[in-house]
């Protein structure tokens, strides 16, 4: 006879997680993983044991790489343990981030899922608690084991690596701009459509400290904040135009900090990937790689430098890093 799956929640705090005692302060995280699962309808019906850890009580801006590098060390000890499936619910601002470290650090089968709320549980209409439910519907399912890091956001399933918030207040503020969502909650049961192909991982504990620098290219930017960004960090992301483009003024600056530091180049525009070997103007992508600077590829900015972040933290060589961005 089969045992049901066994699904345990990290409450992180967030929107979903949100009250007021005074209507004229605004709302803060208080509600603890117990209070969100209690406001779920449906859950006493799903065929799943259920177990939950308050984390913290945060807004997603507050939440830092080494929480999140934490949470996935013990979601690691949980499933040796013997847990099938995990649910983070956190505040929404920074999901697309702590999803996609999650899904680089989390090297286990069962899946990870992170989702949210846009509207805060004193709000009519307040999407939480259906967020919750179809979160928990996907971590107890069989067919999301291997998946890694997902996100579960208006009944629509995201991959990690693809995700993004698009909307500040929408209740259906997430997408997968290059990809679409990789599956649908239908009849209370998950979906997918496709399967990622395997995501890199990067191995646990991240000893090392590191800063990466995120500068955006705009128009008839002097390149001041580019002064000094080999000394003052251990890497750099550009934010660049289109394909991989950055003004002309910035192109040997940014060759020289290359001498120093890792540097790599992303698409600011959120979807589609740097080029290689189109453009040849200064500045172009083909420039910038003859000047030592490593092409994102399909990763957005804020993606690349996770994955940039993360590896100066376990000490990969520049190398290295080139080979995790190709």
């Amino acid at each position: 006879m089969s045992h049901p799956p066994t699904v345990h929640l990290f409450a992180l705090g967030g929107t979903i997680a949100m009250a007021s005692a005074d209507e004229t302060q605004g709302v803060k995280p208080q509600l603890g993983a117990a209070d969100l699962l209690t406001a779920v309808p449906g859950l006493s019906g799903l065929d799943a044991t259920l177990s939950f850890t308050d984390v913290t009580k945060k807004p997603g801006a507050s939440l830092s790489v080494d929480d999140i590098a934490a949470l996935a060390q013990i979601i690691a000890q949980h499933e040796r343990n013997g847990v099938s499936g995990f649910v983070v619910t956190q505040g929404t601002d920074t999901i697309e981030e702590t999803a996609y470290l999650l899904d680089l650090l989390h090297t286990g089968q069962a899946p990870v899922v992170v989702t949210g709320a846009m509207r805060n549980p004193s709000i009519s209409g307040a999407d939480g608690p259906a967020n919750l439910l179809a979160a928990v519907q996907t971590a107890a399912s069989e067919a999301s084991r291997g998946m890694g890091c997902l996100v579960v956001f208006s009944d629509q399933i995201h991959a990690a690596r693809f995700v993004r918030k698009g909307h500040a207040t929408a209740p259906g503020a997430f997408a997968s701009p290059q990809a679409g969502p990789i599956g649908f909650i239908v009849e209370g049961a998950p979906r997918l459509l496709l399967t990622p192909p395997p995501q890199q991982h990067i191995p646990l504990p991240l000893l090392r400290p590191a800063r990466v620098a995120l500068i955006t290219a705009v128009l008839g930017d002097d390149g001041e904040l580019l002064q000094g960004l080999g000394d003052r960090f251990d890497g750099a992301v550009i934010a660049a135009f289109g394909a991989g483009h950055v003004p002309e003024t910035w192109a040997e600056p940014l060759g020289k900090i290359a001498e120093q530091i890792p540097v790599v180049f992303a698409s600011r525009t959120g979807a589609g990937s740097t080029a290689r070997n189109t453009y040849g103007f200064a500045g172009s992508e083909r420039d910038l790689l003859h000047r030592g600077l490593i092409a994102a590829g399909d990763l957005d900015p804020y993606k690349a430098r996770l994955l940039l972040l993360a590896h100066l933290r376990v000490g990969t060589d520049r190398k290295g890093i080139a080979a995790a961005f190709a």
